[in-house]
C-alpha cells in the first residue's frame, strides 16, 4: 500500500468522524447559551430517523424480493431517480419536523447547527465507521496483524473469505478514491447545512417555496451519481467520476450561496427582534 493511500484513509477518517464532533463543540462555544447542542442533535435525528429507522430498512427488506431486484437490473436509471426521490423526500420531511419542532426558537444559527447535525451524523454513520475498520486493517497491513489473523482464523476453520476481501480492498484500491471519499463528504456536510437552512428559513418565514427548493435541490444531487454512471458507460471511469464531483461542487457552490444569502437576511430580520438565550 502506497503511503498516499495512507494519507487519505487518514484525511477522510478525520473529516468524516472527527470533523463533526470537532465542528459543533467549537460552534457551540462560540455562540453559547443559544441552544446550538439541542439544534444539532434534532437535527441529528432528522437524518437518524427517516433514513436509518425507516427508510434503509424499507430498502433491505425490498431487495430480499425478486420482483423489486429484477426491476431494479432491467431499469437502473428509474432505479436510481426513485432512490433519489424517497432519499430527498424521507430527508426533507425529517428537516421539516425539526425546524417546526424548533420554531418558537428559531434563529439561523440554531438552523445552521440543525444541517450540520444532518450532515455530521450521516458523515459519521455513512462513512466515518467504515473507516474505522479502514483504519484498523490499515494497522494490521502495516504490523503483520492480518496474516496472523487469517492464519488464527485458517487454524479455527473459520471463513477468511471477509479478511481478504477487505485485505484485497486496502491494497488495490486506488489512493484518489480514498481521498474522493473525504472530499465527498465535505461536500455534502456543506450542502445539508444550507438545505436545512432552506427548510428552517422556510418555517420562519411561513413560506412553502424554500422547503420545496430544498427537496428539488436533493433529489438533484442524489440523481447525479447516478445519471453520470449511466451516461459513463461509454466514458472512462476517470470521466465519469469528473462528471459526478463536477456537478457535485456545482451544487455545493449554490449551497454555500444559499447559506450565506439566507444568513444575511435572517440576522437582518433577528437585529429588529429580542434575541433568544438559553441554555443549549
Amino acid at each position: 500500500m502506497s503511503n498516499l493511500s495512507v494519507v487519505c484513509i487518514i484525511l477522510t477518517f478525520v473529516v468524516s468522524l472527527l470533523l463533526p464532533p470537532a465542528f459543533l463543540v467549537f460552534y457551540a462555544l462560540r455562540h453559547k447559551k443559544q441552544g446550538i447542542w439541542s439544534a444539532w442533535l434534532l437535527g441529528a435525528a432528522g437524518f437518524l430517523v427517516p433514513q436509518i429507522l425507516i427508510r434503509f430498512p424499507i430498502l433491505a427488506a425490498l431487495s430480499r424480493t425478486d420482483g423489486f431486484v429484477a426491476f431494479a437490473q432491467a431499469h437502473p436509471l428509474i432505479y436510481g431517480f426513485a432512490l433519489a426521490f424517497t432519499a430527498g423526500l424521507f430527508e426533507v420531511v425529517g428537516r421539516y419536523a425539526v425546524a417546526r419542532i424548533l420554531q418558537k426558537n428559531l434563529t439561523y444559527r440554531r438552523a445552521l447547527a440543525a444541517g450540520l447535525g444532518h450532515g455530521g451524523i450521516e458523515a459519521i454513520l455513512i462513512t466515518g465507521l467504515a473507516y474505522v475498520s479502514n483504519l484498523v486493517f490499515l494497522v494490521m497491513l502495516q504490523t503483520g496483524g492480518f496474516e496472523a489473523a487469517i492464519a488464527q482464523t485458517t487454524a479455527a476453520g473459520g471463513d477468511v473469505t471477509a479478511l481478504l476481501t477487505a485485505k484485497d480492498a486496502l491494497m488495490n484500491t486506488p489512493w484518489t478514491m480514498f481521498l474522493l471519499a473525504g472530499f465527498e463528504r465535505l461536500l455534502a456536510m456543506t450542502c445539508h447545512a444550507a438545505l436545512s437552512m432552506l427548510v428552517c428559513y422556510g418555517v420562519h418565514s411561513g413560506k412553502a417555496a424554500p422547503t420545496i427548493f430544498a427537496f428539488a435541490m436533493h433529489v438533484g444531487m442524489d440523481c447525479v451519481a447516478s445519471i453520470s454512471l449511466m451516461i459513463g458507460k461509454g466514458l472512462s471511469q476517470a470521466t465519469a467520476y469528473t462528471i459526478i464531483y463536477t456537478l457535485l461542487t456545482a451544487f455545493t457552490v449554490l449551497a454555500i450561496v444559499i447559506l450565506k444569502t439566507i444568513r444575511a437576511r435572517w440576522a437582518a430580520e433577528e437585529a429588529q427582534e429580542v434575541p433568544y438565550d438559553s441554555q443549549a
